[in-house]
């Protein structure tokens, strides 16, 4: 939710760039809309006093008397509009002319001038295309998705880390001094209470701890290693869109992909008989493998993370 609330603040801060235009802008955008109706479109303030962009202010003076002759109402009576015509001149050289306002128009001159539509100016000459959109949401929406993995994975790691701690804090005791040997223990992962604080439920997982390691037990007296490679780490392979190429390149050439690599994930090995841990968010866990049944745990898991199938040494 935080993502999604700053995400939405960084968008809601470049519109409100965007469209928070000053009045000096908007007089800028006035005029041009007006010398464009006058004159022609296209007609820029330096093509109509016929002067480059990178003219001096002298040569824009120069160029203002030059036009103001031609254009003086004196010299052209009964003109229709030359009044506008010869007082919009003398605003679009005052604003050539300052340093700031020409700045500001230079700017709006090189990067496109916003065009009214009712409900507000915008760019029309940066208005994006669908190859501009396809590539801004394909980015953002992988941007988004391994920002998800990486918050799953240290996640993912706060819980192994919860786990392991409860179960050599089970087999060394509280003072937490370890011990030699493998010893094998209960863990209780967490309750359930009802809304008068009775117990209805327990979860209760056997475990093995031997020295530093710690294990997940199956019924089957198969031992699961659970440490910091049991998470998967965040990566940008497997974000959707490389992903699917990855799989419509895999199609094209012959090649079958797992099914991890469908959903997204990175490639898994041809045959992997290798258990699965479920690590859920109530901190229950369960263990699934090839042949065997869950070890005792909470429910269905929300996140998977590889374990790594190990026979812990015989205890002497």
């Amino acid at each position: 939710m935080k993502l999604f609330t700053l995400l939405f603040g960084l968008f809601a801060l470049l519109a409100t760039s965007v469209l928070a235009w000053d009045n000096e802008d908007h007089e800028i955008f006035d005029l041009v809309s007006e010398l464009e109706a006058s004159e022609g479109r296209g007609t820029t303030f330096y093509s109509w006093l016929d002067v480059p962009p990178t003219a001096s202010t002298a040569d824009i003076a120069k160029a203002y008397r030059k036009k103001s002759m031609v254009l003086h109402p004196d010299k052209n009576p009964g003109v229709k509009g030359i009044q506008e015509r010869f007082a919009r001149l003398g605003v679009i050289s005052g604003i050539l002319r300052n340093k700031e306002k020409r700045e500001r128009y230079d700017f709006f001159f090189k990067n496109g001038v916003p065009t009214w539509r009712g409900t507000g100016y915008y760019y029309s000459r940066y208005r994006p295309g669908l190859g501009f959109v396809l590539t801004f949401l394909v980015s953002v929406t992988s941007l988004l998705q391994y920002v998800v993995q990486r918050m799953n994975y240290k996640r993912d790691l706060a819980r192994i880390e919860h786990i392991t701690g409860k179960a050599k804090a089970a087999a060394w005791g509280p003072k937490m001094i370890p011990l030699t040997g493998q010893r094998k223990v209960r863990v209780n992962l967490g309750e359930a209470h009802d809304g008068d604080g009775n117990v209805l439920d327990s979860k209760w997982i056997d475990m093995v701890v031997n020295g530093e390691e710690v294990y997940f037990l199956e019924p089957n007296g198969d031992q699961i290693l659970i440490d910091a490679s049991t998470a998967t780490p965040p990566a940008i392979t497997r974000t959707w869109f490389i992903s699917l190429n990855k799989s419509l390149a895999y199609k094209v050439i012959g090649k079958k992909t797992t099914d991890d690599e469908k959903a997204g994930g990175a490639a898994a090995p041809e045959e992997d008989d290798s258990p699965q841990v479920d690590l859920t968010s109530d901190d229950s866990a369960s263990v699934t493998g090839s042949g065997s049944e869950k070890a005792r745990g909470g429910p269905v898991a929300t996140s998977k993370v590889g374990g790594k199938r190990r026979k812990a040494p015989k205890k002497r």
